[in-house]
């Protein structure tokens, strides 16, 4: 079935011809999980970039957040020269970007300039070396993400001019499935329900969250690489939607100590052809499903710590991780019970694993990669997960907790055999150094907190 908003290279030479196209959007997503590309004008995308793509700087995957190179990656460095890698056009998801005016938008794989060969580190590669894994052992993979964010009435230069202090929230009181405090904030959510719609993200509801100006909006599951792509154009529209209304908005896993923090719960499931392989009929406490499905869980449960870094890549994710505040604390499945870090939910055929562990600042590529990674492990060596635990997991002090820091979580990466083998040493050393540079970067700043508690006192 066509998606709405998704375009054929015929459909965008139509649009262009019209008018209704004037600028393509060739973007791919780097290791902070943003964005990153060039605007085409859209006669010379079709007659250039379509076909043989672009390049771009591949200095791109080694940068730190404020855009400066950083020393000490073996893929691209001073010494190399910084050179280009290769962007090719991933014809499959162009789409419009509707909440721009007359513009499109591709993703990329991101290729060595040389070779044309996959770069290894890119986000997308990760995710599509895990994808193709699953293909050849018979299966396709379906996915969601379920992001939430906080909203604000202060725009985000405003913000950046305060200290990002004393923000306006787009509320006052809890909302969380409130319809007359959501109603407040409807011109943007409805917007950014029509937007996604009519750019190749098909929506199915929003509401409001357990946070003040906290909300989420829910897009319908798919395959699993096309679900990321999804996610990317969301955090993107919602981003320069509220941009240009004035606003702001925050993916931050932990935007203010006593506020809930912001997830992004991931949904999967495996396919053979048109039939759920999670289906079956073995005995899982309250839930009846396969094999196929017992060890797919247990070996998403069993690497949580080898990838966890993918699941909260920041010092600050790990401020999330709060008993009782909805935020998952500890290792243990449950069917539909929300204190649980994998809680099963649906039947037939859409009976899925929902794993609550990732915040809203998570990478979808590589989220997704590390959970689909550690499934596949736990298929191939048969791991069975725990039994269902029933009541309040907060309460469990003696199930295994998440790791608590970034170090933490790197110290398990750094040292895993599973990660290794699942995504190979150049992919593990980089990330590596990735994830020590924001905690050295941490390590080094002068924050509020310290001046408060120790300019006088000390």
């Amino acid at each position: 079935m066509k998606i709405k908003g998704m375009l054929t290279p015929h459909e965008l030479r139509e649009r262009v011809d019209l008018g209704e196209i004037e600028t393509v959007i060739v973007a791919f997503v780097d290791h902070y999980g943003r964005l990153m590309g060039k605007r085409f004008d859209a006669e010379f995308f079709l007659t250039s970039a379509l076909n043989q793509g672009t390049h771009a700087c591949d200095y791109l995957l080694t940068t730190d957040m404020e855009m400066e190179p950083v020393p000490g990656y073996s893929m691209a460095n001073w010494e190399l020269g910084y050179g280009d890698f290769h962007l090719l056009p991933e014809i499959h998801t162009l789409r419009i970007a509707d909440w721009l005016e007359k513009t499109a938008l591709v993703f990329c794989a991101v290729l060595d300039e040389k070779s044309h060969r996959p770069v290894e580190e890119a986000p997308h590669s990760i995710l599509s070396r895990q994808v193709a894994l699953a293909k050849e052992a018979g299966y396709s993979v379906m996915a969601a993400s379920e992001l939430e964010y906080y909203l604000f009435q202060t725009g985000f230069r405003e913000a950046k001019e305060h200290g990002f202090r004393h923000l306006k929230a787009a509320g006052y009181y809890l909302e969380d499935y409130h319809i007359l405090q959501g109603s407040r904030n409807e011109p943007f959510t409805a917007a950014a329900r029509r937007h996604l719609k009519n750019s190749g993200v098909p929506v199915e509801n929003s509401k409001g969250e357990w946070g003040v100006g906290q909300h989420e909006l829910n897009v319908q599951y798919t395959e699993i690489l096309e679900m990321a792509d999804r996610h990317m154009v969301y955090k993107q529209c919602l981003k320069e939607l509220a941009d240009k209304m004035g606003m702001s908005v925050t993916f931050m896993a932990k935007w203010k100590q006593d506020q809930a923090g912001s997830s992004c719960h991931l949904h999967l499931s495996l396919w053979q052809g048109d039939q759920n392989a999670f289906v079956g009929e073995k005995s899982y406490g309250p839930v009846m499903a396969s094999d196929l499905f017992g060890y797919f869980l247990g070996g998403w449960m069993k690497y949580v710590p080898d990838v966890m870094v993918f699941y909260a890549p920041t010092i600050n994710s790990y401020k999330r991780y709060v008993d009782g505040s909805w935020a998952p604390t500890r290792i243990a499945w449950s069917r539909d019970n929300r204190t649980a870090g994998f809680r099963v939910v649906g039947s037939g055929a859409s009976l899925r694993i929902e794993c609550r562990i990732p915040g809203a600042d998570c990478n979808p590529y590589l989220a997704f990669a590390g959970a689909l990674a550690a499934g596949l492990r736990g298929i191939q060596e048969k791991i069975d997960p725990p039994e269902c635990f029933v009541g309040d997991i907060y309460a469990a002090r003696h199930l295994p907790h998440v790791p608590r820091t970034l170090g933490e979580a790197l110290a398990h990466f750094r040292s895993s055999d599973f990660a290794k083998e699942s995504f190979g040493e150049h992919v593990i050393e980089h990330y590596r150094h990735f994830y020590q540079k924001e905690i050295d970067a941490f390590e080094m700043s002068v924050t509020d907190w310290e001046r408060q508690r120790y300019f006088e006192r000390i």
